[in-house]
């Protein structure tokens, strides 16, 4: 299966002109991961990143979201590799099985206990 071989992984803060250029230089997908900032917590970079000219498209995740975006690259990487992909399957039944964990010590010592022990 052929696919998809690299993306990139812009992190800007500030102006956050970075993920955009990469994006119109590059025939890669670009994933831009806005930063939180001093002035404006990040929105800046959220909305430099977002509002690319058509034909120049951006993913953009959360602001400080760049264990997302890694993954959301892992995701798109594995469309090619059967490889990653089992990897990434195997991450989300481990991510679910922690959900249901902690779900269930919730249900069992309440949530005041639960938060207590964070």
């Amino acid at each position: 299966m052929t696919g998809v071989q690299t993306c990139a992984l812009p992190i800007s803060g500030m102006a956050a002109a970075l993920p955009g250029m990469c994006a119109a230089l590059f025939a890669l997908p670009v994933i831009g991961v806005p930063l939180s900032g001093k002035n404006l917590d990040g929105m800046d970079a959220v909305f430099s990143i977002m509002q690319m000219p058509p034909g120049v498209p951006v993913a953009t995740v959360a602001i400080d979201g760049a264990k997302n975006a890694a993954i959301l690259a892992a995701k798109i990487l594995a469309a090619g590799d059967d490889a990653i992909l089992e990897k990434i399957k195997k991450y989300t039944a481990d991510m679910k099985a922690q959900v249901v964990a902690k779900d269930a010590k919730l249900k069992q010592v309440g949530y005041k206990q639960y938060l207590a022990e964070k």
